[in-house]
């Protein structure tokens, strides 16, 4: 079974990737795209597994933000490793709809990102090469503090030096 980065641990990825295209739903706990939900959701809420979406970096969460609220997984693909609209998306989740959930990142994600991905509000990395996982959770400690205000912090180090 594949493994992700979960909370700072590796876990075992119960979760399928389904492509936009596809025509048929495999089995178990699944991720899909956000056309393919919007499109089928009726019909997915009661499926035998769980249901999670993948956002593609480039869609306006604005659209359909309120209706995925529910869902235990919102994966956020990275097409390429410098596109940073996917932080945005993981900031808007949790800070402005109060997502609480799970929101993992795929995609093209490098090791490098993983401490800011992190004050973002993500926890949860999929890697789609191979990666010393228990290696690559050291990264998310990179830092001891952070200055500014993030999903993971809400109050600068200025305030919170008292």
């Amino acid at each position: 079974m594949p493994q992700l980065l979960k909370d700072g641990n590796v876990v075992d990825n119960s979760w399928r990737l389904v492509e936009a295209n596809a025509e048929t739903l495999p089995q178990g706990d699944i991720l899909i795209s956000t056309g393919q939900w919007l499109e089928h959701q009726d019909m997915l809420i009661n499926r035998a597994g769980a249901v999670g979406v993948w956002i593609d970096s480039h869609e306006e969460i604005e659209d359909f933000a309120t209706g995925i609220m529910d869902l235990p997984v919102i994966a956020i693909n990275f097409p390429k490793f410098v596109d940073g609209r996917g932080f945005s998306l993981a900031r808007l989740l949790r800070e402005r709809y109060g997502y609480s959930g799970e929101i993992r990142a795929l995609g093209e994600i490098i090791r490098d990102q993983l401490f800011l991905m992190q004050r973002c509000g993500f926890n949860a990395f999929a890697f789609d090469t191979e990666l010393d996982l228990a290696e690559a959770s050291k990264s998310l400690q990179d830092f001891s503090d952070a200055y500014q205000v993030a999903a993971d912090q809400p109050e600068p180090l200025f305030k919170r030096r008292a």
